[in-house]
C-alpha cells in the first residue's frame, strides 16, 4: 500500500518538507511550538529577529573576519530591550518572563554567538546580581544605565588558575576601615575591554566570597584585551587586573555571601545559552536546507540524495528536541522550579546539538561551507567557545551525574 508521501509529486514533497519545518512566520518549528507561546512571546521574537536582520546579519561576517567588536551595538541592544529583559521596568528592564528572555537570546545567537554573549553577560551576569543581591541604591545607580546600553558591564569569576573550580579563587579584598583593597586577576572575561562596570567575586579575610562592583577609572584597575582569538571574534574578551584597587564599602553587594552568588548568576546565563545555541543551530540548518535544494550534482539537487536527507532529518529532529527542552525549562523557570542541574543539562544538550549540526551543515555546503559567504564556519568556531564557557561540557555532564547518583565526581 502506498503512503501519502509516495504519491506526492517532487514539487509537492519539497513544499511539504519546507512547510513542515517552519511555521507561518518562517521560523523553524517542526512541532508547532508556537502553539505553546503567547502573542507577546511571538511579538518579542519577531521584533528581535527583525533587529538582528537589520543590525547584525549584514555586518557580522565582516566583523568576525576583522576580529572587530562593534561598540555601537551596545546602545542598540539597549534600545531594543535586549539587556536585562527580566529585570523590573522600574530599574530600566523589560519586566518580561524567562521564555521571552530565552527567545531573545535565541534570535540574537541566530545572528552570532558573540553578539549573544555581549547581551547575556550584561543581563544575566551583571544586572541580575545587582538586582538580586544589591542594595536599593546600587540598583538605582547602575541598572538603568546598564539597561539602556549607556554602560557596558562584565562579570569577573574565572581566574588564570581557577576555571571549573571557582571556589579556589585567589582574588581578594582586605578591609581597610573606610574602604576595601582589591587585588587579583580574572581571565576570559567577555566585555571587559569596553566595560564601565564589573561585578567581581573575591574572597574576604575570612575566606568568604563576596560580590564587588568595580568601576572604570578606579586607580589600579585595568582591562587588557585578549587578541588573536579564533572564536567569538565579533565580541570583545579580556582580563580584569586589580592592583590595590580602593573599593568603597557601598560597592559591596550586601545581600549575598559565599559561592551561591556567582553560581546563581551562572544559572541565569546558562539558561540563556540553552536557548541561544538553538538559534545558532537553526541558522546552520536553514542555510544547509536552502543550499541543498539549490545545489545540483549529477543533474539534480543534492537534497534529493539519501545521505543529505539523513543529515537534514537528524538536524531538524535534534533542534526540535532541544526546543521542547528549552520551552519546558522556561516554564519551570517562570514558576521558580527550575533547578541548577536541569539548567546544566539543557545548556550542555543545546550546545552539543548545535555544534554537531554546524559540522554536518559544513559538509552539506561542501567547499563553500568554509567561506564567509555562509555562516557555518563562524557558528562552528563560536560554538567551540560556548561548549566550554559558563561551565565546560564535561563539568555539566558531571553535574547531572552528581544529581542522579548523589555522588560528586569532580572533587
Amino acid at each position: 500500500m502506498s503512503s501519502q508521501a509516495d504519491v506526492l509529486s517532487p514539487e509537492s514533497k519539497a513544499h511539504t518538507a519546507q512547510k513542515g519545518s517552519t511555521n507561518a512566520n518562517g521560523f523553524t518549528d517542526y512541532f508547532d511550538l508556537d502553539g505553546l507561546l503567547t502573542e507577546e512571546h511571538l511579538l518579542i521574537r519577531q521584533s528581535i529577529r527583525d533587529f538582528v536582520k537589520k543590525e547584525i546579519s549584514p555586518n557580522i561576517e565582516k566583523w568576525a573576519q576583522q576580529g572587530h567588536f562593534e561598540s555601537s551595538m551596545v546602545r542598540k541592544f539597549g534600545d531594543v530591550g535586549a539587556f536585562g529583559p527580566t529585570i523590573p521596568q522600574e530599574y530600566g528592564g523589560g519586566g518580561l518572563d524567562y521564555i521571552s528572555y530565552g527567545l531573545i537570546m535565541q534570535e540574537i545567537e541566530r545572528g552570532d554567538s558573540g553578539m549573544r554573549s555581549t547581551a547575556s553577560v550584561q543581563g544575566s551576569l551583571v544586572m541580575f546580581p545587582i538586582y538580586a543581591y544589591g542594595s536599593e541604591e546600587q540598583r538605582r545607580k547602575y541598572l538603568p544605565k546598564l539597561a539602556s546600553g549607556e554602560w557596558l558591564g562584565c562579570f569577573g569569576l574565572t581566574e588564570p588558575d581557577h576555571g571549573s573550580n571557582p571556589g579556589g579563587m585567589t582574588t581578594n579584598i582586605k578591609d581597610m576601615g573606610d574602604h576595601y583593597l582589591l587585588n587579583g586577576a580574572k581571565l576570559w572575561i567577555s566585555n571587559s575591554p569596553e566595560c564601565q562596570v564589573a561585578v567581581v567575586w573575591a574572597k574576604n579575610e575570612q575566606g568568604r566570597i563576596k560580590g564587588v562592583i568595580v568601576e572604570r577609572g578606579m586607580e589600579g584597575f585595568s582591562t587588557p584585551e585578549i587578541h588573536n582569538k579564533w572564536s567569538l571574534r565579533a565580541s570583545t574578551t579580556g582580563e580584569l587586573v586589580f592592583e590595590d584597587v580602593k573599593i568603597p564599602k557601598e560597592n559591596i553587594l550586601p545581600n549575598i555571601d559565599g559561592l551561591k552568588g556567582p553560581l546563581s548568576c551562572l544559572d541565569s546565563a546558562r539558561f540563556g545559552i540553552a536557548w541561544g545555541a538553538i538559534g545558532a543551530a537553526i541558522d546552520c540548518y536553514e542555510s544547509a536546507l536552502k543550499y541543498s535544494l539549490q545545489r545540483e550534482q549529477f543533474g539534480k539537487p543534492i537534497a534529493s540524495y539519501q545521505l543529505q536527507q539523513k543529515k537534514l532529518a537528524e538536524m531538524i529532529t535534534e533542534i526540535t528536541k532541544a526546543q521542547l527542552m528549552a520551552w519546558r525549562l522556561g516554564v519551570l523557570k517562570n514558576e521558580g522550579k527550575a533547578t541548577s542541574a536541569q539548567i546544566s543539562m539543557a545548556k550542555r544538550n543545546s550546545v552539543e546539538m548545535a555544534l554537531h549540526i554546524a559540522r554536518e551543515a559544513r559538509q552539506i555546503h561542501g567547499g563553500m561551507g568554509i567561506t564567509g559567504e555562509y555562516p557555518i564556519m563562524r557558528h562552528m568556531m563560536n560554538l567551540e567557545s560556548v561548549i566550554t564557557y559558563e561551565g565546560t561540557h564535561d563539568i555539566h555532564l558531571l553535574i547531572t551525574g552528581a544529581d542522579i547518583t548523589g555522588i560528586q565526581a569532580f572533587k
